[in-house]
């Protein structure tokens, strides 16, 4: 029976912890007693906390521990929960990191959800690993982590023995991604039918919103920052725009680059992407008609920019995320 290790933290996301071990323990039990066969558990799970004593998740809810991480001799997956606030919880909980390495070089496999792929990286095992994390912490995990291989649209990575997700609700996606690592694809596939489980799910790309690069101390790159998402759905010349700032278009997207991490055209595309994903969730508009309203005339083009930046196309991102369907209308 493989033996996975959950490691809640304080200010953990519940779910984070309790959706995998569901997953996990319910292996081998939900679909053989569907099928009339012998119960056949595939994983001894256990949570463990750094001391022993129950996790304080956020939102007020406790998760009692089976014991300190301390007391744990043998594993082969150790999984790190979620935290609000991941550096708040390493400085209280630090001790992790140095457990951490000491299971993995005993031969653990790593994974972790959401946030608690910075504790995995604190470790230094992720340096020149791919990784990913929530879409929103993907720009602070860049600045703290340069050495890892960070990939914010994936929701799971596989770095080999360590493994990590997307947000939140993504544990379960990635507990059923370590099954099939474990105990082969047919396995997985009758828990993720047991457990109504979407296997297709490969990206948090969909989900993300743009985040305006701000976070720099160039004041004329964020004039025209200003200038781009005030004025996205306008002709704007790029040369034009440089000039009137008091700079080459070369400077100007050479300054833009190393304040944003974004050329001045991928910005106003980006920017103009989030206004046409805002309109699609919000009403009725045809596709043609949104492109315009952005700032493209071309439909078929901008169709492509937007596929490219949510890997969905948009009746697809309609379907997806306009509205919730009433189920008891009829």
């Amino acid at each position: 029976m493989r033996r996975v290790t959950i490691l809640a933290l304080d200010d953990a996301a519940a779910t984070t912890i309790t959706g995998p071990y569901d997953t996990f323990c319910l292996t081998g039990v939900l679909w053989n007693l569907g099928q009339g066969q012998d119960i056949v558990p595939e994983f001894k799970v256990e949570i463990v906390t750094p001391t022993g004593a129950p996790a304080r998740c956020m939102n007020n809810l406790t998760i009692m521990a089976h014991r300190a991480m301390t007391e744990v001799r043998e594993t082969d997956l150790i999984l790190v929960s979620a935290v609000l606030d991941i550096h708040q919880t390493l400085a209280r909980q630090g001790e992790i990191i140095e457990w951490l390495k000491e299971r993995y070089r005993a031969g653990a496999m790593l994974a972790s959800v959401c946030t608690g792929s910075f504790a995995l990286a604190e470790t230094g095992l992720l340096d020149g690993k791919i990784a990913t994390t929530h879409w929103r912490a993907a720009d602070e995990f860049k600045a703290l982590y340069p050495k890892v291989q960070l990939k914010p649209e994936r929701l799971i990575t596989d770095a080999g023995d360590i493994f990590c997700s997307g947000g939140f609700n993504s544990s379960i996606d990635l507990a059923n991604y370590l099954v099939e690592k474990m105990c082969g694809r047919e396995t997985a596939i009758q828990c993720a039918k047991s457990l109504v489980v979407d296997r297709g799910r490969v990206s948090q790309t969909p989900y993300s919103v743009f985040n305006f690069q701000r976070e720099h101390h160039d004041e004329q790159i964020l004039k025209i920052q200003n200038r781009l998402e005030t004025d996205f759905n306008k002709d704007i010349d790029l040369e034009q725009l440089a000039q009137r700032y008091g700079m080459g278009r070369r400077t100007m997207e050479r300054r833009f680059k190393a304040s944003t991490g974004d050329t001045p055209l991928m910005y106003l595309q980006r920017v103009r992407v989030e206004a046409a994903k805002q309109k699609l969730e919000s009403n009725k508009m045809t596709f043609d008609e949104i492109s315009y309203q952005v700032g493209y005339e071309d439909t078929s083009f901008f169709r492509k920019i937007f596929i490219k930046h949510t890997t969905m196309r948009p009746i697809e991102y309609r379907a997806k995320f306009m509205k919730m369907v009433d189920f008891g209308a009829q």
